[in-house]
């Protein structure tokens, strides 16, 4: 079978294109999908150390030096020092870090919203009915 016609190769296909279609929509001009990942990160789950965002990012920890030191050049993060262990950081998000992340869940959660406006109500039923298997996917 060609993958042309292979119909779970085009589902990711679909899936990948939607995907990169919803990561366009960011405010943050100049920040880059990695560190965008960083920052959604620590406002999903809070602080965290270099090594802890290193490891969730799948990154080495000079990697995620570099990225954390650009966000914090930027005025999106800050380092504290660990009240309990001196050799140990946190990484924690500014204000100016909450509000580009809430600019650009805004921002995604709008053009969204119109794309599914666009659709027939029977597209967006099926839609609907295709999130419990989508959720599956996306926590396996």
């Amino acid at each position: 079978m060609s993958s042309a016609t292979d119909p779970h190769e085009e589902l990711r296909v679909l899936i990948q294109k939607v995907a990169r279609r919803i990561r366009a929509e960011r405010g943050g001009e100049g920040v880059t999908d990695s560190q965008l990942g960083v920052l959604w990160r620590l406002a999903s789950d809070g602080r965290c150390t270099p090594g802890g965002l290193a490891d969730s990012e799948r990154v080495s920890p000079p990697s995620m030096n570099r990225t954390v030191n650009a966000l914090e050049a930027l005025g999106y993060v800050r380092r504290e020092p660990s009240e309990t262990d001196a050799r140990q950081v946190w990484v924690t998000l500014t204000p100016a870090g909450d509000e580009l992340i809430a600019e650009t869940r805004r921002l995604r959660n709008a053009w969204f919203h119109e794309q599914l406006d666009a659709l027939e109500p029977a597209e967006r039923a099926a839609l609907e009915a295709a999130m419990d298997a989508l959720r599956k996917l996306a926590d396996s």
